[in-house]
């Protein structure tokens, strides 16, 4: 079952792209009670990206493909959902930007490390510091968290703009600060996560052009 695509853990994976798809078409083409429903499907949706790689160990179900197949999902997961909030007006364009960039040169840096020396992405980090910001349990499930926090946040503020626009404009205004706050973390997680894998990677193809 190990090599099959179709094994219970991918499903599960997969099943965020179809809750993904929801959540758009409710965002764009349902009443504004509909988008309270987007704030459960996010929270189902994000409750799955943390068991489906429980689900693969405990079945026996683990590939390299299950691996890729997570992390493709929960990039796109996480940059469509960053596009369809600057579409509603809840987040800036250079959101999407940092995240877009962050994502290709960090996975790009990785990929390259894997081809050349077969090691994991975690495993070629050598600082204490690197290996605990980026692939430290701690940071790994923090940073995850905040980011699912701030998209139900967002998308909780939007429903009640639009069920109850008139409702009290001082806690619409602390709802929508509360949510750039996040949005602020968020993104400072994503850079400060993503500095230790482009500064090791510049220090080591240094050191490699140094001994050539």
């Amino acid at each position: 079952m190990t090599g099959r695509i179709t094994t219970v853990a991918n499903l599960v994976t997969l099943s965020r792209l179809v809750l993904l798809l929801a959540v758009i078409l409710l965002t764009h083409h349902a009443t504004p009670v509909w988008h309270l429903v987007n704030v459960l499907l996010l929270i189902v949706a994000f409750v799955t990206d943390a068991v489906d790689g429980a689900i693969a160990r405990s079945l026996n179900e683990t590939s390299r493909f299950g691996a890729l197949f997570d992390v493709a999902t929960d990039r796109i997961v996480e940059i469509v959902l960053w596009i369809l909030f600057v579409q509603i007006g809840l987040v800036s364009i250079w959101v999407v930007v940092v995240f877009v960039v962050r994502g290709t040169i960090t996975d790009s840096i990785r990929a390259a490390q894997i081809a050349e020396t077969g090691r994991t992405p975690f495993e070629a980090l050598s600082s204490p510091l690197a290996r605990w910001l980026v692939a430290g349990k701690f940071m790994r499930v923090f940073y995850a968290v905040v980011k699912a926090v701030t998209f139900c946040w967002l998308m909780l503020y939007y429903a009640l703009v639009g069920l109850q626009p008139n409702l009290a404009v001082g806690l619409f205004g602390a709802m929508a600060m509360i949510g750039q706050v996040l949005v602020l973390v968020a993104v400072s997680l994503c850079v400060l996560r993503g500095l230790p894998v482009v500064v090791e990677f510049l220090q080591s193809d240094g050191s490699a052009e140094g001994r050539e």
